[in-house]
């Protein structure tokens, strides 16, 4: 059994989408398949999908690519082609296939009702992440909303951290980052942001209980309760994780 302390004086939080908020390999699924469908290639598997969401679209279409390919980068001309296709394919379906996690909805209800900014922070393409958040009705909890395509750098660079702590007005020590993925925790630890971890999401197909992280939760309202906690407490709450 691991100690792992939620921690306290939080002012805003930074949420990420794609395997915290949303299940969206469905989507993923779909918008891949006709894209590599349009080009002659043969299909991926949905599991081999997971391991690759969290790094942006240009990375994980290559990625895909290179799957349908024995493992072979693809040149430059072939990924041009892909995008476009892969763009008309995910905005036609975008939130047809995916499911809010349980709890997300009423973890960023509580969330707000402790009077925390929230912004949403993905490497999904804003064009792409705007309107998933509204289909699924998840929109209207943030102040300010950020795509892979918003800042110069994705994460797991420090950066798009940085830029959404100015936006919300606090301080890094003070911006909770809620993620899925080692990829978020690295974000946050280089921007000097608390994290914690969903352990319903992707994580690249690895245990997220092994990341370096302030905690890892089974739901967003445990989240928000252990902050609700911590702020009436005046102490970090402490929470018993165990590895699978």
């Amino acid at each position: 059994m691991l100690p792992r302390k939620l921690p306290q004086a939080i002012g805003a939080c930074i949420i990420d989408l794609d395997g915290t908020l949303v299940d969206t390999l469905g989507d993923f699924e779909a918008a891949l398949g006709a894209m590599l469908t349009a080009l002659g290639r043969p299909p991926v598997r949905r599991e081999q999908i997971a391991r690759l969401v969290g790094k942006g679209s240009e990375h994980l279409i290559r990625s895909v690519l290179a799957l349908t390919d024995e493992g072979r980068a693809p040149d430059q001309a072939l990924a041009e082609r892909a995008w476009p296709l892969y763009q008309a394919a995910y905005l036609g379906i975008n939130g047809q296939h995916s499911t809010v996690y349980p709890g997300a909805e009423g973890g960023l209800r509580a969330l707000r009702a402790l009077g925390l900014p929230l912004a949403c922070l993905t490497n999904k393409p804003l064009a792409f992440a705007r309107p998933l958040l509204a289909a699924k009705g998840l929109d209207g909890y943030f102040d300010h909303v950020f795509g892979g395509d918003s800042f110069a750098r994705k994460k797991p660079d420090p950066l798009p951290l940085l830029e959404a702590c100015k936006a919300l007005g606090t301080a890094p020590a003070r911006t909770l980052m809620i993620g899925d993925s080692s990829n978020d925790a690295a974000a946050a630890r280089a921007a000097g942001c608390p994290v914690v971890l969903l352990r319903h999401g992707y994580n690249h197909g690895e245990p997220v209980d092994t990341v370096d992280a302030d905690g890892c939760f089974d739901a967003m309202t445990e989240i928000a309760a252990g902050l609700s906690a911590a702020r009436h407490n005046g102490a970090s709450v402490t929470q018993e994780t165990q590895h699978p």
